[in-house]
């Protein structure tokens, strides 16, 4: 089977495209390498570089007619989101609607959407919240992000692809960006591990449901083999707030510093949390890496890679 993985040099995408290649499928990485990385891209996939908003990328999904595209081409920092919407947009929501129209024109049968479970809620009115929580995004990502979804929904109701909505909760682990403004256990790390004192934005009791990368890389192969459509939280159902997290990585790298602490930014919730037990019931997932084991690994990482 052809498998296109849109964003696939980057952090999460290139996990997934390794999944795909160890089970044995033909992989197409696409991606502009805008923040992603060649060195990412997993031995046996192939790689294309195109951004998804050119009209060539639409030639290139006719040309290979993919059986399954896993896209998660996107802008997904919801700082740069609050600052450029509109450039927000333009990638989370054009370039998706183009993907989709270009899929249902090949015959693709299935499209598995990177989508977000924190910012697409919003304030949360339970905790954690499932799928049927309201969505009341705070941000220009979390909204693109639900806008993409009903593009992609309606591309289906019209005869598109089979679609299903991952909704992530915060990912982290091995080749996140420890550069960007995004990814605050990639930046922790990396600042803990040179010397280097974090800061948190705000008092540091914000919190957020952390799911280790390798997890949400088999789900996406769990929701193609079990056949899912629809949206499903991809998370631990978990709080863990920024000076706990802070602490617990500085612990693993004997760093005996306090953070330093800064005025909080625009467009970020006080609290995150999902609830993922509609991936068990109907996929048979469930996060194999609880956060101790997962940081573990990421700093090790770091530790052997400090550009990441």
């Amino acid at each position: 089977m052809t498998v296109m993985v849109t964003g696939g040099a980057g952090f999460i995408g290139s996990h997934v495209a390794e999944v795909f290649v160890k089970k044995g499928h033909d992989v197409l990485v696409v991606d502009n390498l805008s923040s992603g990385h060649r060195r990412n891209v997993p031995d046996g996939a192939q790689f294309v570089q195109l951004d998804i908003r050119q009209d060539e990328f639409a030639r290139l999904i006719s040309d290979v007619r993919p059986e399954l595209i896993c896209h998660l081409a996107a802008q997904m920092d919801v700082r740069k989101s609050v600052e450029d919407p509109v450039m927000d947009a333009d990638i989370n929501v054009v370039g998706t609607l183009k993907l989709a129209k270009a899929a249902a024109d090949a015959g693709t049968g299935t499209i598995i959407f990177a989508s977000t479970g924190g910012a697409i809620y919003g304030e949360q009115d339970i905790f954690p919240a499932d799928e049927r929580h309201p969505k009341r995004p705070v941000s220009p990502y979390g909204t693109a992000k639900y806008c993409a979804e009903q593009y992609l929904g309606l591309f289906e109701r019209t005869g598109g692809a089979k679609c299903v909505f991952l909704r992530f909760a915060n990912v982290y682990g091995p080749r996140q960006d420890p550069h960007g403004e995004a990814g605050v256990v990639a930046i922790f790390s990396r600042l803990i591990l040179s010397g280097q004192v974090p800061t948190i934005f705000g008092d540091g009791h914000q919190t957020r449901d952390y799911v280790y990368v390798e997890d949400v890389a088999r789900a996406h192969v769990l929701a193609f083999e079990k056949g899912v459509a629809g949206a499903v939280n991809i998370g631990t159902g978990i709080e863990t707030d920024v000076n706990r997290l802070a602490e617990m990585i500085a612990k693993r790298c004997a760093f005996e510093q306090k953070p330093r602490y800064a005025p909080e930014r625009p467009g970020e919730q006080r609290r995150s949390c999902i609830d993922p037990s509609l991936a068990q019931r109907i996929m048979g997932w469930i996060p194999e890496y609880s956060l101790e084991e997962g940081l573990a690994r990421t700093v090790e990482y770091f530790r052997q890679n400090p550009d990441g």
